[in-house]
């Protein structure tokens, strides 16, 4: 089994990941951890989208590398990487059945207004889940990029 964690920025994805992994015994992984150990110091300023979404397509492909044998092994893998696009839950999904995986999501949902609240209180606190600031550009920019999951997707792997 693998679990997709799927929310916007600030919803309580890494939150909820750590909370589950704890209580399936699952493996997690963080994409906001690899990002952060493998490239957030080499990130060039300002910061390019074209860069950063490289590195995430590169940490994604090796996450489920590993993540895959974990599952096949027979530990729930907790996947926090976001999946903030129909397009990107439904390559994990089609890598999932192409393995004889069965995934499951699910969805994390807040209002934007409650999630940028949560943000700026993290980027101050710099908690357990803090890994870099999140700045309201940034936010701004995944909230343009996120799609919710719907009905359909939701009764067939939620």
């Amino acid at each position: 089994m693998i679990h997709l964690i799927c929310g916007s920025t600030g919803a309580g994805k890494t939150t909820y990941a750590m909370a589950l992994a704890e209580r399936i015994g699952g493996v997690r992984f963080s994409i906001d951890e690899w990002m952060t150990t493998l490239f957030w110091m080499d990130t060039p300023q300002p910061m390019r989208f074209d860069w950063s979404i490289e590195r995430v397509r590169r940490c994604n492909a090796q996450i489920w590398a590993t993540a895959s044998q974990v599952a096949l092994r027979g530990v729930p893998a907790v996947l926090d990487l976001g999946f903030s696009t129909a397009a990107g839950r439904r390559e994990f999904y089609d890598l999932g059945e192409a393995a004889g995986l069965t995934a499951q999501l699910h969805f994390v949902d807040v209002p934007a207004d409650v999630r940028w609240r949560r943000v700026e209180q993290r980027n101050i606190e710099q908690g357990a889940t803090f890994r870099m600031q999140v700045t309201r550009e940034m936010f701004d920019l995944v909230e343009g990029m996120w799609e919710a999951p719907d009905a359909a997707e939701m009764a067939t792997h939620g």
